[in-house]
């Protein structure tokens, strides 16, 4: 935790550790909503596993997929600041630090209000213009509506 060369590969294993469950069940969710005398009929056809893969699981979880993308681009920024926060140090800041570390300095260690607001300001344009360039993707390319 102390190497800048470390740090950013221990943030992403430990990131990816903590998020690989949630998605796994809803992945698992959206797999048991799939009709199995789908994959029966393939199977009679000669439908090896790659195909039914291909052709069933992948356009049955589809809209899940849509939606799971669509969540993960609106917190594409956050990056996780809690976990960075209690992991890092001054020795990898110049490797580990992310906008909301950077306001959290600039705003509460630094005392410089405008500048951390603005750069938090920046950071929520960025992530809205994200959100509804994959909305307008995923309903373009998959007819995906929440609403």
């Amino acid at each position: 935790m102390g190497s800048n060369d470390w740090f950013p590969f221990a943030i992403v294993v430990s990131d990816v550790w903590k998020e690989f469950g949630f998605a796994t069940i809803i992945y698992l969710a959206a797999l048991t909503s799939i009709d199995p005398t789908q994959y029966e009929a393939a199977y009679v056809d000669g439908a090896g596993r790659w195909k039914q893969t291909w052709h069933i699981t992948v356009p049955g979880i589809a809209t899940t997929i849509l939606l799971l993308a669509v969540l993960s681009l609106g917190n594409i920024l956050n990056a996780g600041f809690e976990q960075i926060f209690m992991l890092y140090s001054p020795q990898v800041y110049e490797s580990g630090d992310i906008l909301d570390t950077l306001v959290y300095r600039i705003g509460f260690v630094e005392a410089q209000y405008s500048v951390s607001t603005a750069v938090g300001l920046f950071k929520s344009v960025i992530s809205l213009v994200l959100i509804v360039t994959s909305y307008r993707l995923a309903y373009v390319y998959a007819n995906y509506r929440i609403f």
